[in-house]
């Protein structure tokens, strides 16, 4: 099982904790994620190693809650499967351009689309 996040937003700590655990998680890798917050991989280091935090109304903060909003999303619609939530990131989906959440996600800096389609899918369970 895949565990929740909650209040991820607190504190500049506990965001920065919450974005590399849903890493770990979902098995991506530092330098998806520095992507994902529009970062160096530079700077994904000191924040694995707790040498710096994720600044509150930063770019970054904003891009940060979009990607545990995503996560939270995520496992409620796989009911906290970790195993089907990695494996529904790495599928191709037709519903998403017939590509998969993970390259929209990383790639094409689409993370926005994602969280619409998932929001969609559990208003329809």
């Amino acid at each position: 099982m895949a565990f929740d996040i909650q209040d991820a937003s607190s504190s500049g700590r506990r965001l920065t904790q919450s974005v590399i655990q849903i890493i770990q998680q979902l098995d991506m890798l530092n330098a998806e994620l520095a992507r994902v917050l529009h970062i160096r991989c530079d700077d994904i280091g000191r924040l694995t190693s707790a040498k710096s935090i994720i600044e509150e109304g930063s770019t970054q903060w904003h891009y940060a809650e979009q990607f545990v909003r995503f996560y939270q999303l995520l496992h409620r619609y796989k009911h906290g499967d970790g195993v089907a939530m990695r494996h529904w990131l790495r599928s191709q989906n037709t519903l998403l351009d017939d590509t998969t959440p993970h390259l929209l996600i990383v790639d094409d800096d689409r993370i926005g689309l994602v969280i619409e389609h998932l929001e969609q899918q559990l208003s329809t369970e």
